[in-house]
Parts: structure tokens; C-alpha cells; sequence
């Protein structure tokens, strides 16, 4: 009967652990790293060429893995309920990285500033959330809220709680923050209503709506940027 391929059936040379120890985790390929999670690959591909084939399946691009579930993982030969978690949670884990790298009271100078602290919340996900980030008055980030989560093509807000959470938390500017799973940047007609209905109600207390961004998993939208708040 036939065993599965594991990494030990390649050269000592192309082994991805081995590679790691001697030549750093740097010299490796994303199949290396992947097939380093995976450990085995099936019976006609080894671990290398099942991480291959999985990457180039979905354009070689990481954050289209990182949208992919557990169930459809396991559509792979070769990719159990185990592997496929542990593709996500090693997937997930680097998303929080990212995110811990960033301290909760950095200054915001620019929409490229906002992007790199919500991207990898938001940049990958197959709904649409809305978030409010509540900042200082030397524009410090006072707290991250998630306003609202709803389908593929919107989510409900609710300028009420938007307004109670900035005077809770001694707000002096706010931006907003949501995604388009579409991967369309450009924003709606009800996203432009929103924030100037937001924007408007927000002034009354004196807090600033300095900015929203919409973020897809490849860009974003700013529109302060483009003069429209």
C-alpha cells in the first residue's frame, strides 16, 4: 500500500527544516514554510509540491489562503481537519502579529497609518465589519471598537452607540473604519451618506471626524484623501 510523501522523501538539500537550520528562516519559499506546516503531502505529491500546488491554486498569494476554511481546505488530497487548522491558526497568528506590533497609543499622521493597523482585521475577511478608532487629541489611538458586522454587502449602523462609545472614552476625533469583501475600493453611495451623517452629528460634541477608510485585502480608500470629508 502506498504511504504518503513526506518530507524525508526529498533530498537532504531540499528538506525545508534542514534548510531552516542551516540557511535561516529567510531562505525559505512560502511552499517551504507551508509544507514545513503541513509535514506530509499525499500519495503522489510530497509536502513541497501539496504546499505548491495549494499556493498556486489560489494566484501564490498568502492573504487569498488566509480566507480560505477549514472545509475548504480539506477539498486538497492530502489536507485533514488537523492540517487545515493548522494552515489557519499559523495564518491567524501572523495577523496578530502584526497587529501587536502596533501600541495601542500610536500617533496616526497619515491614511497609510490607519491601513496598516486594520488591514490585518479587516483585509481578509468575507464580511463586512465596521470599526471606529477613538483618538486622542494629539491623535493617539484611545481605543479600537467594532460597531457592527453583517453580510457580504453591508452592515447596519448606528450613530447612537458611535456617539455614546467617543463620550465614554473622552474622544476628541474619530475615524472609520469597514472592508468591502468585494475587493471594490470605491465607496457607495450609502457609505458617503453615512459619514456625513455621522460626521455632522459628531461635530455637535465637539469631535472630529478626521477620516474613513474602506480596506479590501489589496488596498483602500481614504476619504480624506480624496477631499471628500
Amino acid at each position: 500500500m502506498s504511504k504518503h510523501l513526506t518530507i524525508k522523501n526529498l533530498s537532504e538539500e531540499d528538506r525545508p527544516r534542514e534548510k531552516l537550520l542551516s540557511k535561516g528562516i529567510s531562505s525559505l519559499s512560502n511552499s517551504e514554510l507551508l509544507a514545513i506546516i503541513l509535514g506530509s503531502g499525499n500519495k503522489t505529491q510530497s509536502a513541497v509540491e501539496l504546499a505548491k500546488h495549494i499556493l498556486n491554486t489560489y494566484g501564490n498569494n498568502l492573504n487569498n489562503i488566509g480566507k480560505l476554511t477549514v472545509n475548504e481546505l480539506t477539498q486538497f488530497n492530502g489536507i485533514g481537519e488537523a492540517k487545515a487548522i493548522s494552515i489557519i491558526t499559523a495564518l491567524e497568528l501572523s495577523k496578530r502579529r502584526v497587529l501587536d506590533g502596533f501600541k495601542k497609543d500610536l500617533k496616526i499622521t497619515s491614511s497609510k497609518d490607519i491601513y496598516k493597523i486594520m488591514h490585518p482585521t479587516l483585509g481578509d475577511l468575507n464580511h463586512e465589519e465596521f470599526w471606529i478608532l477613538h483618538l486622542s487629541r494629539s491623535n493617539k489611538i484611545i481605543k479600537k471598537f467594532k460597531l457592527s458586522q453583517g453580510g457580504i454587502t453591508g452592515t447596519v449602523i448606528d450613530v447612537k452607540i458611535i456617539l455614546k462609545e467617543a463620550i465614554l472614552n473622552y474622544t476628541s476625533a474619530i475615524i472609520l473604519v469597514h472592508n468591502h469583501p468585494s475587493g471594490n475600493t470605491k465607496p457607495s453611495q450609502v457609505d458617503i451618506n453615512i459619514t456625513n451623517k455621522i460626521k455632522d452629528a459628531s461635530k455637535l460634541f465637539d469631535i472630529s471626524t478626521l477620516d474613513h477608510l474602506i480596506i479590501t485585502s489589496n488596498g483602500y480608500y481614504s476619504f480624506a484623501d480624496e477631499g471628500i470629508i
